[in-house]
């Protein structure tokens, strides 16, 4: 185990670069899935019909398939039918319908556990339905979802490792090709590449502790 040599000043750097890139493509998907799975969440919530669905359909779907697949379909299929995207985009685009699809099952759950009574003592009081859904069951909601949303954004963060497949330069692509110059580089770069997911990883569980302590 070379340890002097695999973390020299110029593999750190690119190994920084590639975690930038990790960081990034995981923050913009991060945003768009808890938008887009938030939307959907709500509106299989709503129970309109053919919609609500329509989107079951869609979420169970995309749920039950391996997210490799999904990034394979992403950046080798659509292609095909004219739509070619760069990899960074791919990988977002991949990451985003994946998360999207789990994020909307547990923003439905969190909806749903709210008492029945609850939503009906506010409606008998003269709430819409959207304020009853904004005032009433969203606040007490949000309090049960925080820890699965969290656990699912440390999750989306991991699963950029796996656009390695298409090349994207994020950390574990850029740990690759260092460790491929020398078979002694392959155990210290394992070991940074643990250190460096589980330290932003346990730094989001920890914010998911501190949010639900302040929400209990």
């Amino acid at each position: 185990m070379d340890f002097a040599g695999a973390y020299s000043l110029n593999h750190l750097k690119f190994l920084l670069q590639g975690f930038a890139v990790t960081l990034e493509v995981a923050f913009i998907s991060i945003v768009l899935s808890f938008l887009l799975g938030g939307l959907i969440g709500t509106l299989r919530y709503a129970k309109i019909p053919f919609v609500s669905k329509l989107l079951t359909v869609v979420v169970e779907t995309i749920r039950n398939l391996p997210l490799l697949l999904i990034i394979f379909f992403t950046y080798f299929a659509l292609p095909e039918v004219g739509l070619k995207l760069p990899i960074t985009a791919a990988a977002i685009v991949s990451l985003t319908m994946f998360e999207s699809a789990m994020l909307a099952e547990i923003i439905r759950s969190g909806l749903n556990s709210v008492e029945k009574g609850q939503i009906e003592a506010a409606r008998s009081s003269g709430l819409t339905y959207v304020q009853t859904l904004r005032s009433i069951i969203l606040p007490q909601a949000l309090r049960r979802m925080v820890p699965p949303i969290v656990s699912q954004f440390i999750s989306l963060l991991k699963d950029t490792s796996l656009a390695v497949v298409i090349a994207l330069p994020e950390l574990t692509h850029n740990a690759q090709i260092i460790y491929g110059q020398k078979n002694s580089y392959v155990i210290p770069m394992i070991l940074i590449l643990a250190f460096m997911y589980f330290i932003v990883n346990y730094g989001l569980s920890l914010v998911a502790r501190k949010l639900e302590t302040k929400k209990a």
